[in-house]
């Protein structure tokens, strides 16, 4: 598939054509074009291509396949194309069913089988709506309109058949999303994701708790700390909030609406420790201060020169954890790291009360008396 993108600024020509370019286009757009392919197969036209206005861009968009169902209905098929992004929505086929109505200049825009549906407030669409984002509906109305007959609407179903797929590999499910995907875009074209991007779509995490009456959350690094959180407490999914790397910004975020009351930090010891140094971001390549912490804080409860020496010299938590476990003194090494975690948290974010939980792989508490202040029922 080539796709054309011509930029109004300096007419900027980009084609894409494998996952080594470096554009793409958004969903929004592979929706968008499917619908003007099967509004224009119903007003006698088989288009190859078709040319769409995107915000301040144009894009030339190649058509799969498109066919007439009956007189006032057709269908079409565009393929997202590839580009060099891990985006999971690469490649999957979109779409488009488009009825002409006797609704004058009314283009009525649904989410069918494979799109996700709304279900918790604090996103751009209302709960129960179809999860078809506000720039991408209204790229599709305003190309539908420029060939809709003068006395006639339109009613455009989006299709994802492979919606519901892929929809457990994004994060729509913990934002509200259910059966399906989003149809997402704002300027039509898609770039590899930027870190300010990924953050951004991190912290619409909070805006959900909060917007369904969640103050007291629970932060966690990633998947591990969220399969035990589930594991060990009667919670509810919108007050987990997985932050990734990003420990400062998201701490920071939830700050900012001055609405959150608590936040438990929670997770495996291999990232969790790294805030008691003041690491606020804990990737790994960023900032790695594991060995060095755990043998300072063995050496604050009295380990032995031999057993520090043989904590700096492990590679990985869990070989520390079995050398505390001999020792005899994992819980208070643990202890006295998460004390240190709440108390630089609660002076950088003086207006929320902050916990901290860390655990092994396995589940196994490290911070047993973190626990009492834990505002989550145990199952």
């Amino acid at each position: 598939m080539c796709i054309n993108l011509f930029e109004k600024n300096g007419g900027l020509k980009i084609e894409s054509q494998n996952s080594k370019e470096k554009f793409g286009i958004t969903t929004g757009s592979v929706a968008t074009a499917a619908s003007v392919a099967a509004l224009l197969k119903i007003i006698d036209k088989s288009p190859e291509v078709v040319t769409i206005s995107a915000p301040d861009t144009e894009l030339t968009v190649e058509i799969e396949n498109t066919e007439i169902i009956n007189q006032n209905k057709a269908r079409s098929i565009v393929k997202k194309p590839m580009y060099n992004d891990p985006d999971v929505t690469r490649g999957i086929k979109i779409i488009s069913e488009v009825t002409l109505t006797d609704n004058c200049g009314e283009v009525e825009i649904i989410g069918g089988e494979g799109v996700g549906k709304v279900t918790k407030p604090g996103l751009q669409i209302p709960v129960g709506e179809a999860a078809i984002n506000p720039v991408p509906r209204k790229m599709i109305k305003t190309n539908i309109l420029k060939y809709l007959p003068e006395d006639k609407g339109v009613k455009v179903e989006i299709i994802i058949p492979e919606g519901k797929k892929i929809a457990p590999k994004t994060m729509n499910s913990r934002l509200g999303i259910i059966d399906g995907i989003s149809i997402l875009g704002t300027t039509g074209i898609a770039r590899p994701m930027s870190l300010q991007a990924y953050k951004d779509s991190m912290r619409v995490q909070i805006d959900v708790a909060i917007n369904n009456g969640y103050y007291d959350l629970l932060y966690v690094p990633g998947n591990i700390g969220t399969r035990i959180a589930n594991e060990l407490f009667d919670i509810e999914e919108y007050e987990i909030i997985e932050m990734s790397n990003f420990v400062g910004f998201m701490l920071e975020e939830a700050q900012k609406t001055e609405k959150v009351k608590t936040i438990t930090l929670f997770g495996h010891a291999g990232k969790l420790i790294k805030i008691a140094a003041g690491i606020t971001n804990t990737k790994q390549s960023v900032a790695d201060a594991r060995r060095e912490i755990m043998t300072a804080y063995a050496g604050l409860v009295g380990a032995s020169t031999e057993t520090l020496r043989e904590i700096f010299e492990s590679i990985t938590t869990e070989d520390v954890i079995k050398i505390l476990d001999t020792e005899g003194i994992t819980i208070e090494v643990f202890e006295l790291i998460a004390e240190e975690i709440i108390k630089l948290c609660n002076l950088k974010y003086a207006d929320i009360k902050f916990n901290a939980v860390i655990v092994k792989m396995d589940g196994t508490i490290l911070t047993p008396s973190r626990m009492k202040n834990v505002p989550f029922k145990l199952k």
